[in-house]
């Protein structure tokens, strides 16, 4: 497949907006882990699924630093380390944004319950992507028919639209999250707003990761196409 200039902008270009997604993020959640409150993230994701009537899934903890996620499988809300055992705004926000995914699992939200049925296919993908790679690289013969690009295209399309999709299921579940915050009397206005603007950059790396895969996307298909003329 090669690199063009245009893919090469491309991917720098991605890189470079991740970064910087990633850096105002972390320190956000920096700055707003030192701001106090009464809860631990363990008690909070815990008020937030009994008050939602969610009595099956369990809060537990889980190693490392932003490994944070719910499991829709052995309805677990997966809270690190350090967002179960501390009292603080980040820790909180966290915490209801991954129970959100929990209500949205209990309403059968239609967006989750799509991602969810997308994963075996997106798994199947992000195999062959790698096996195709692998094959670009040591069989440049196989490179002068559009079979690699045409299987690459749509394997490729299949990975963005699982980030596309994942789009409204982060963002309602940040929804959710920040409801129930305010309706709780948990966080104070103040409180609210910082818990509300961590929670938006920690969604603006899944609109980047989204954004730069369209872009890929369409470079590929435009080549497709111009192969095709």
């Amino acid at each position: 497949m090669g690199f063009s200039p245009m893919l090469v902008i491309l991917m720098v270009g991605s890189a470079l907006a991740s970064w910087l997604v990633s850096s105002t993020l972390k320190r956000r959640f920096s700055e707003y882990s030192q701001i106090p409150i009464r809860y631990t993230g363990a008690q909070i994701a815990e008020t937030m699924l009994r008050e939602s009537g969610i009595n099956d899934v369990r809060v537990i903890s889980t190693p490392g630093k932003l490994t944070d996620h719910y499991d829709p499988t052995t309805k677990t809300v997966n809270l690190s380390e350090s967002v179960y055992a501390m009292n603080n705004i980040a820790a909180a926000a966290v915490a209801a944004h991954e129970c959100g995914h929990a209500v949205q699992h209990q309403k059968a939200y239609a967006w989750l319950t799509f991602r969810s049925k997308m994963v075996p296919a997106v798994q199947f993908a992000s195999s062959g992507l790698n096996i195709l790679l692998v094959v670009s690289i040591f069989a440049s013969a196989f490179l002068q028919t559009p079979l690699l690009l045409y299987a690459w295209v749509g394997l490729f399309a299949v990975t963005t639209l699982f980030s596309v999709v994942t789009l409204p299921v982060e963002f309602d579940a940040s929804n959710r999250a920040l409801a129930w915050l305010e309706s709780s009397g948990v966080s104070s206005s103040m409180e609210h707003e910082k818990a509300k603007n961590a929670l938006f950059w920690a969604a603006m790396t899944y609109v980047v990761a989204a954004i730069s895969s369209i872009a890929m996307l369409i470079y590929y298909a435009s080549m497709l196409l111009g192969r095709r003329d």
